[in-house]
């Protein structure tokens, strides 16, 4: 490794260390409102389209399977969520949002449309398109280096 991939690993890695506070903190201003914090919203976003093991919400979110559980139990005990059972897996339930969960990410949507509008205001759509797709491209590399 040269010297100059090592200062873009490290120019890489503390861009997106900063990007991920930028919309951690832009989430838990979004999902404020719905009664929701950045980290339940998450979780509930996983299994919109379909029932998720804890495990599989935590891969397909790149988190862990702990910070997930929590989550989980909490908005299943606040019935934003419920546990169905598994027929692939006895012990391993699939998570799923319930008629209230729903309601409260619909109340995201304005908040979320507008501040998206924003972002593409100042940055322009393509070069967000862009950006989405050089991201993209860097999870799939450190996946494919072994690195993640």
């Amino acid at each position: 490794m040269t010297r100059r991939e090592q200062d873009l690993l490290s120019a890489a890695a503390v861009t997106t260390f900063r990007l991920n506070g930028q919309f951690l903190a832009l989430a838990e201003e979004l999902a404020r409102p719905a009664g929701l914090t950045a980290a339940w919203w998450q979780v509930l976003g996983a299994v919109l389209g379909e029932p998720l093991t804890v495990a599989g919400i935590a891969r397909e979110m790149g988190i862990t399977r702990q910070s997930v559980q929590r989550s989980a139990d909490i908005l299943a005990e606040r019935g934003l969520a419920e546990y169905l059972p598994n027929p692939a897996h006895r012990r391993a339930r699939l998570l799923t949002p319930t008629e209230a969960g729903r309601a409260a990410i619909a109340r995201i949507g304005p908040g979320h449309a507008a501040a998206a509008g924003r972002l593409a205001k100042a940055l322009g759509e393509q070069p967000l398109a862009g950006a989405v797709a050089a991201l993209r491209a860097l999870s799939a590399a450190l996946d494919d280096a072994g690195l993640s």
